[in-house]
């Protein structure tokens, strides 16, 4: 169904989109700094739980869409593409975070979990992304649209549950290393944004 450099550029694009500090992982630093790593471990699992639905209504939506015509594989393609292009010039021109964190009420680890479910849901950032940009992988010749979807939504869910336990295990010594190398901050964005922006003029020059 899918070839390994398929599934290692799209493994490469979500680790990506991860190093864009978004609302789910600021929510995942605060409640790990506030109650704890169990919290921020729920956290997480919620905002994978909020990833999963997102698959859901991608797989039944979008499977459909892409069955229709190849003026609707085209419509998607540049979407796609633009939403790429502006997420790297966004990134680019995007001055470095504040290191500080938001300030949310403590709560216990199961309010965290359900908390964070809509959460992600409503994220724009994520919504798009399975939108938009996960149809570039999908293709009709190699079997079911529906199925595509659903494997390349839960390696997302997947990664996401990983990276965000990942946080909050390593939260404490990953502020000192920061701290240390506050290079990393400033050239992040950089990075990113030209991974990006050359990945979304690779989706605009595909063919279906």
């Amino acid at each position: 169904m899918f070839d390994l450099s398929t599934l290692g550029t799209f493994i490469a694009v979500v680790l990506g989109l991860f190093l864009i500090p978004g609302p789910a992982v600021l929510l995942v630093f605060s409640r790990t700094a506030q109650a704890g790593r169990k919290t921020g471990v729920m956290t997480g699992l919620g905002i994978a739980t909020g990833d999963f639905i997102h698959t859901a209504f991608a797989a039944v939506g979008l499977s459909a869409v892409l069955m229709t015509s190849a003026l609707a594989f085209n419509a998607i393609k540049f979407i796609g593409a633009a939403y790429l292009i502006y997420l790297g010039i966004r990134a680019i021109l995007e001055k470095p975070h504040d290191s500080s964190l938001p300030k949310v009420s403590t709560v216990s680890p199961g309010k965290a979990f359900l908390q964070a479910v809509p959460a992600e849901v409503l994220n724009p950032k994520t919504a798009l992304f399975f939108l938009a940009f996960m149809p570039q992988f999908v293709h009709p010749e190699r079997g079911s649209i529906f199925l595509q979807f659903a494997v390349l939504g839960l390696i997302f869910v997947l990664l996401s549950s990983l990276y965000t336990t990942l946080i909050a295990f390593s939260i404490r010594p990953l502020g000192r290393i920061v701290k240390r190398l506050s290079w990393i901050g400033r050239w992040q964005g950089t990075i990113v944004g030209t991974i990006f922006i050359a990945l979304g003029m690779k989706v605009a020059t595909q063919h279906r």
